[in-house]
């Protein structure tokens, strides 16, 4: 089921090759729903979902609606919602970073930090239940002092409006596709503009944000979910191969990969596999996943496996290996990493607390999970006193000659004159 790859084959170097851009009819017909709904507003967000959602305006969930679903929800489920909703919030409580304000020399500088005003969640819906991807893009927004947060979702079910309450989601509207971001980034008479766009959605979703960035900020462009295993020897078989499913459950395109020192390891996994998928309600789905996109990738050292595992830089990063806190220190391009083999994927989906949404792709050699930062923006200040002015002039002028930009000196010079 796993190929079985050696690091430096072409097949397992052909993993490497990953991308988050689209066929050209997808990127081509999510610009036509993007220029008509910011052309005819409201009128085209109905008319797309007539025809992809089959569901008619208006689109706001109502509060008596929202409060009806989320009383609806089991206390089981409730009491869970709430644990990681505590977890994610203290954890990104310790994110807000303070003002920076110095002065020397007769010049202040500050660096004020400010949240964003409003901002849009996209969260995945129709006959999936996503209430967690709530909870992580709701809650960082919230401690970060954003005064709207406003989410859009193709499937609002109880279980995700009750994790919007929890978080203190402001709206819900139930519009989702490339009619959803689009309205969201330019704003309708029913729903309103937003500065940043963020969370997870499927490819027509992931090109409408591309095709807005600009107009507003976004998080990222979120390809398939992947994970990255290093295991040793002593790993046990029946935890990677739930762990490499867990991923690849999420959808066909899901990349989830072994990389160990081991091939009898290799082997056993493969055997728990065939085993584990045998009663998965989501077997094919996740069986497609493993044949097309898994892979087993044997290398000779546990420092081949971190050489190979920073140049694919995964979005989850698995540790099953002996003094996994070391070998961590040695991983610098991962979206999250998961220290040890008690420290399940899964555990960091829904209840660590630290954030889910993270970069694929390859963009975890650049890029970070979501976070409070995300949510904040900086504006610098700078204050002269007449004496800092009148030192600096000379200094700014030639800099601007340098450069050919007279004007720019002309108005440093200008306050030297009496």
């Amino acid at each position: 089921m796993l190929k079985q790859l050696r690091s430096d084959s072409p097949e397992a170097l052909a993993l490497l090759d990953r991308t988050t851009r689209f066929d050209d009819g997808v990127d081509d017909a999510v610009a036509a729903i993007l220029a008509d709904v910011r052309s005819r507003g409201d009128a085209a967000v109905a008319d797309y979902t007539r025809r992809f959602d089959e569901r008619e305006p208006p689109y706001e969930v109502s509060r008596a609606r929202w409060d009806a679903a989320a009383d609806s929800v089991s206390p089981r489920v409730r009491e869970a919602l709430d644990h990681a909703a505590a977890r994610i919030r203290s954890f990104h409580e310790r994110q807000v970073e303070p003002d920076l304000d110095v002065a020397y020399d007769g010049v202040r500088l500050e660096l004020r930090v400010t949240p964003l005003a409003r901002v849009g969640l996209y969260v995945p819906g129709g006959t999936a239940r996503y209430p967690s991807s709530v909870l992580m893009t709701a809650l960082p927004a919230k401690v970060a002092g954003v005064r709207d947060v406003v989410m859009v979702t193709p499937g609002a079910s109880p279980e995700t409006l009750l994790a919007a309450r929890i978080a203190r989601v402001d709206r819900v509207f139930e519009i989702g596709g490339a009619q959803a971001v689009g309205a969201l980034a330019f704003g309708t008479a029913t729903i309103p503009r937003v500065d940043k766009i963020v969370g997870p959605g499927n490819a027509w979703v992931a090109s409408a944000k591309r095709q807005v960035y600009g107009e507003v900020d976004i998080d990222s462009i979120a390809g398939p979910s992947e994970v990255l295993i290093i295991a040793d020897a002593a790993a046990r078989p029946a935890w990677i191969a739930a762990d490499l499913l867990a991923q690849a459950e999420h959808d066909r395109e899901a990349r989830a990969v072994l990389v160990t020192t081991s091939p009898e390891l290799a082997a056993a996994v493969d055997a728990e596999l065939v085993r584990q998928l045998a009663d998965l309600p989501r077997k094919a789905i996740a069986e497609h996943a493993i044949r097309t996109h898994g892979a087993a990738i044997l290398v000779d050292s546990i420092d081949a496996a971190i050489a190979f595992a920073n140049t694919w830089a995964p979005e989850h990063l698995e540790l099953q290996v002996a003094d996994a806190r070391e070998v961590a220190s040695r991983c610098t391009t991962a979206g999250a990493i998961f220290v040890g083999a008690w420290s399940s994927e899964a555990a960091g989906d829904y209840l660590a607390g630290a954030n889910h949404v993270l970069p694929t792709g390859g963009a975890a050699r650049y890029a970070s999970p979501l976070g409070v930062y995300d949510f904040r923006k900086r504006t610098s200040l700078v204050e002269y006193s007449r004496a800092a002015a009148l030192a600096h002039a000379d200094s700014i002028s030639t800099l601007a000659t340098v450069e050919g930009l007279d004007a720019h000196g002309r108005s440093a010079m200008i306050r030297k004159k009496p």
